[in-house]
C-alpha cells in the first residue's frame, strides 16, 4: 500500500482524506484500503522520510498535506522499476499500470516485460497444477467436489491468460510492435 500512496503523492501532494477519496475512485478497482490502514501507512511513510507534511490547514482539525520526498521519489521509482512480487499478480500488475505513467515513456516498457514474466509464470504454474490434476484419480464421493475445484482452476487459468494478452498487447504499443 505504501508505494500506492506514493505513487498517489506524485501526481499531487494530498491530505489523508484526499487519499481515501482517490483510493474510493480509482485505486479500489485493484486494491482496497480503509482509511485506518491508509493513515498507518502515511505514518510509516512519514518515520522513514519518504513523505512530509507539506503544509497544515489552519482550523480546529488542522488537515496536514502530504508530499513525496526525494527519498520518496527514488522508492517508488524502485518500486516501479522492480519485480512486480507479491501474492495476488493482479495487484502486483495493476498497481504499476496504474502509476505508468508517471514514469518517463522510456522507462516503461521494462516494466510492462516484468510484469509479464511475472504472469507467464503463474500461468505456467497454474497449467501444471491442471495436468497433475487431471492425471489424478478422484474417488468416487468427491467427484462433485473435484469438479468445481478444478472449474476454479480452469477460472484462473482462463483469467491469467486474458491477462497475458491484454498486458502483451499493451507491451506491444508501448514498444512500438505488433502483438
Amino acid at each position: 500500500m505504501a508505494h500506492v500512496i506514493l505513487g498517489l503523492l506524485l501526481i499531487a501532494p494530498q491530505s489523508l482524506y484526499d487519499l481515501v477519496r482517490a483510493f474510493e475512485a480509482g485505486v479500489a478497482l485493484f486494491y482496497s484500503a480503509s482509511s485506518g490502514s491508509i493513515k498507518r501507512a502515511l505514518d510509516g511513510l512519514l518515520e522513514r522520510g519518504l513523505i512530509e507534511v507539506a503544509s497544515v490547514e489552519p482550523g480546529g482539525r488542522g488537515r496536514k498535506v502530504y508530499r513525496v520526498t526525494e527519498a520518496g521519489r527514488r522508492e517508488f521509482r524502485a518500486w516501479m522499476s522492480g519485480d512486480p512480487v507479491g501474492p495476488d499478480v493482479e495487484t502486483a500488475a495493476l498497481s504499476r499500470l496504474y502509476f505508468l505513467g508517471l514514469l518517463d515513456p522510456t522507462e516503461r516498457a521494462p516494466v510492462l516485460r516484468r510484469v509479464v514474466g511475472r504472469i507467464e509464470a503463474e500461468l505456467a504454474g497454474l497449467v501444471a497444477l491442471d495436468e497433475r490434476l487431471g492425471a489424478t484419480e478422484v474417488p468416487e464421493g468427491y467427484r462433485d467436489v473435484a469438479e468445481h475445484q478444478l472449474a476454479t482452476l480452469q477460472y484462473g487459468i482462463a483469467a491469467h491468460r486474458f491477462a497475458l494478452g491484454w498486458f502483451r498487447e499493451r507491451l506491444a504499443g508501448q514498444e512500438g510492435t505488433a502483438p
